[in-house]
């Protein structure tokens, strides 16, 4: 999923969701696409706010665009904006997702081979909580600009170009900056003598 793209759009208002809303409602693709490219970005960081994680925030965006598209005949717009109603789909959806993840992971607890030594995990998690401290030590050791580069572009997936638009620099700045940052941390978190 691509975060580019303005909010709101150019030509859009919130004043023009009635029109989009019916159009969109009696099977106009166009009407529906308007709405989504006003609405996905606050639709995508509310998600990613609630579930935490990219994938999840994608996986639940769509989905709240999908329940939205099946929703849609009939629904009378109550205010001026899609939006709250987006908003309240979005919050179902991300309960639904975070206790679909809380069932799968007691199954999968509940199925776990207890033959094997509960250690390894734990040495896991050490050595993977040590790396994350380190990451995030380095990270805080970088320029307010490269902390925002690192940001956007390796946690939140955002491409050079979008990266470079956000930031208002150029695009050969975010991947040589970007370049240099994950040679620091590589050189900061691989073990001594590899």
């Amino acid at each position: 999923m691509t975060h580019t793209t303005a909010w709101p759009p150019t030509g859009h208002s919130a004043g023009s969701d009635a029109a989009l809303v019916a159009a969109a409602g009696a099977g106009d693709d166009a009407a529906f696409r308007a709405l989504y490219r006003a609405y996905v970005r606050p639709v995508y960081w509310l998600a990613h706010s609630l579930v935490g994680t990219q994938v999840d925030a994608e996986d639940v965006t769509q989905e709240t665009f999908l329940a939205a598209w099946r929703k849609l005949p009939g629904l009378e717009l109550a205010g001026q904006s899609l939006l709250p109603w987006l908003v309240t789909i979005c919050r179902f959806q991300c309960a639904n997702r975070i206790r679909r993840q809380q069932r799968d992971r007691e199954h999968t607890a509940a199925g776990l081979d207890e033959t094997l030594p509960a250690t390894v995990d734990v040495e896991k998690q050490v050595v993977d909580a040590v790396l994350v401290e380190r990451v995030i030590a380095e990270v805080g050791t970088l320029s307010a600009l490269d902390q925002q580069i690192f940001r956007l572009c390796a946690a939140e997936g955002y491409a050079y170009e979008a990266a470079a638009e956000q930031l208002g620099v150029s695009h050969g700045a975010v991947r040589n900056r970007l370049s240099r940052i994950r040679t620091q941390l590589r050189s900061t978190i691989e073990p001594e003598g590899t």
